[in-house]
């Protein structure tokens, strides 16, 4: 009788172990500012009982391509035009999550051979990044400055086929988004992602030309696969990263160069 009730507590305790035992939770980050943030974030989610396990990545493929193939549980790094784009592209299903929001990365072009654009010299070579949303968001940005003007001057997956006036007859480079810091040396001007900048030791807010104003068509959301949009330990991940205390964090950190959207 006594082995039974021992067994019985043994088993009891285990059970009670078991449900005690933390969620894991794999997310996709750049490094900067997305990990991070995560990474601040990690100390509330582990006392709501979620591990929050932050990969880092340096392109902007592999995290969607994780998630998608259920290596990893979400992602933090794009923004809508970009997932649609990829959508589109790859044919997959990922969707940002409800509320997932956080915050914007102002786009801006930096140079080492000028200081302002009216110094661009006619058949300047622009570098700009080479995946649709953000060759749009660049030449947009370069439109904003009246240095080319678009057939369509809303269209943010505009390419460089869609300029119809380009009077200082520039020409453009795309290149990946992680490798246009490393081509300053090389062109005029690059209109660099601001994740990108920061870690090539750029300071938006000093450093730039000219920098984007904050936009909600480009806020940074947590994604995931369409059945994995509603798991608690997402939805909790997303009310953690949306708290007064990351606000703060982010304004504090970042300085201007990125901006909360919440």
């Amino acid at each position: 009788m006594l082995k039974k009730t021992i067994s019985a507590i043994a088993l009891a305790t285990l059970a009670l172990g078991a449900q005690a035992a933390d969620v894991v939770l794999k997310v996709a980050a750049s490094a900067v500012p997305h990990a991070e943030i995560l990474n601040f974030v990690k100390p509330q989610l582990k006392a709501q009982g979620v591990d929050l396990q932050v990969r880092e990545f340096s392109d902007y493929i592999q995290p969607n391509a994780a998630v998608e193939d259920k290596q990893l549980d979400a992602n933090f790094f794009q923004h809508q035009p970009y997932l649609d784009s990829y959508n589109r592209d790859r044919k997959s299903s990922i969707v940002g999550v409800a509320d997932g929001t956080v915050h914007v990365e102002p786009f801006g072009a930096y140079s080492r051979k000028i200081k302002a654009a009216s110094e661009l010299k006619d058949g300047a070579t622009i570098a700009i990044p080479n995946d649709p949303a953000n060759t749009g968001r660049a030449l947009l940005l370069l439109q904003k400055q009246g240095l080319i003007e678009l057939k369509d001057p809303k269209n943010i997956t505009a390419t460089p086929v869609d300029i119809v006036k380009n009077p200082k007859n520039l020409k453009f480079r795309e290149l990946e988004a992680a490798l246009l810091p490393r081509a300053l040396d090389d062109v005029d001007l690059a209109l660099i992602n601001t994740n990108y900048a920061i870690e090539a030791k750029l300071n938006p807010t000093k450093d730039s030309l000219f920098l984007e104003s904050g936009s909600s068509h480009y806020a940074n959301f947590i994604a995931a696969r369409k059945d994995r949009a509603n798991d608690p330990s997402i939805l909790k991940l997303v009310k953690a990263l949306r708290t007064p205390e990351v606000k703060k964090f982010i304004q504090d950190k970042y300085k201007g160069a990125i901006i909360p959207a919440f």
